[in-house]
């Protein structure tokens, strides 16, 4: 952001099991700083359950926002009347959650008269490069998260071309339901890549669904039900079994990630456009195996990569503040009337006319 004058928004994110809020400023000569970034993760009330209960969550999140939100004043040492906009993630989300973030959002823009802006979450993860590393659009974006897989050319704020999408589970989903199914704790994915790291990823040869085709589009049920029959017929599973198959599903994620962005890469260009990074974001992205086998093929397409620090891979509301931020320079707030959505494809975002 090079905008003459500083400013600083209040970001809340709650569309999932995080309870999430930050306060991210942008100096007068285009420099961004995280003032604050407080996030209450909910993982052990879900633990239990294998996986995120919506009830649970809503009610986790009323009970602990105003706590977080007013940590996240005190830590960047300011007032509520000092910022310039609130922003909070209005969706794709855990629905209950959503209102929870947007209701609190909507009652100090209210309170102190500052601008609001509903921020899709998707953009949130989108953005984060621009936040970290300063990245120019347009770039190529790997959405990697528990409920998304994604492949976009960003072209500005709120102007998002989908180039593939997952026609079954998101590799996020992928990684629990294995976790579940070989007893590993929740949440699956950093359980998955700790058994991987000391497997053997030649053991088991699974498949790379899709592998090859021009599309670039994700499909990830194929190998998950490959991992469950192989699993079966070696049961009862040593440590050993589990953590090779844990290594042997992870090599064959990567292998996946990897050719599906390349596919990426080239329905980009074809596309018309020549993407300055290629940007892989979301909860997945804190996978190192699947962060370095990006690494090499950015390298090999010439390109830098960029992947947010591990800290705001995951669902954060700094993201959703420096969205806002960047909606707000283009003039894109919103009134009281943004509803909660469930589902909110980032191709039907208004960009800045």
């Amino acid at each position: 952001l090079s905008d003459r004058q500083a400013m600083r928004a209040l970001g809340i994110e709650t569309t999932c099991d995080e309870t999430a809020a930050a306060i991210v400023g942008v100096e007068r000569g285009g420099a961004s700083k995280i003032l604050s970034n407080e996030i209450l993760s909910q993982i052990a009330a879900h633990a239990a359950y294998g996986g995120v209960v919506p009830e649970i969550a809503a009610r986790a999140h009323v009970e602990a926002i105003d706590r977080i939100v007013a940590r996240a004043f005190e830590s960047a040492g300011l007032k509520a009347s000092e910022i310039d906009a609130v922003a909070a993630a209005a969706g794709p989300g855990l629905v209950g959650g959503v209102m929870v973030g947007l209701t609190s959002a909507k009652a100090i823009a209210l309170v102190t008269g500052k601008p609001f802006i509903a921020v899709n979450h998707l953009e949130g993860h989108a953005l984060t490069a621009r936040l970290t590393d300063d990245v120019a659009f347009p770039y190529l974006l790997l959405l990697v998260s528990g409920g998304h897989t994604q492949l976009l050319a960003v072209r500005g704020v709120g102007d998002y071309l989908r180039l593939g999408t997952t026609i079954d589970d998101a590799v996020g989903e992928a990684f629990d339901k294995i976790a579940k199914m070989l007893g590993l704790p929740y949440p699956g994915g950093p359980s998955v890549e700790r058994e991987a790291a000391k497997g053997d990823p030649e053991r088991f040869d699974f498949p790379r669904p899709l592998q090859g085709r021009p599309s670039p589009d994700f499909s990830l049920s194929g190998l998950k039900t490959a991992v469950r029959l192989v699993a079966e017929r070696i049961a009862p599973l040593s440590d050993n079994d589990v953590a090779d198959l844990c290594a042997s599903f992870q090599a064959a994620v990567v292998d996946v990630m990897v050719d599906r962005t390349r596919a990426g890469l080239r329905a980009c260009r074809e596309a018309g456009i020549t993407p300055s990074t290629l940007v892989v974001a979301g909860g997945v992205a804190a996978n190192q195996a699947i962060r370095s086998g990006l690494n090499r093929l950015a390298t090999e397409a010439g390109l830098p990569m960029v992947a947010p620090p591990l800290a705001l891979c995951g669902d954060n509301g700094a993201m959703i503040a420096w969205a806002g931020l960047e909606r707000l320079r283009l003039g894109l707030v919103d009134d009281m009337s943004a509803v909660a959505r469930p589902r909110w494809p980032l191709d039907e975002l208004k960009a800045a006319v």
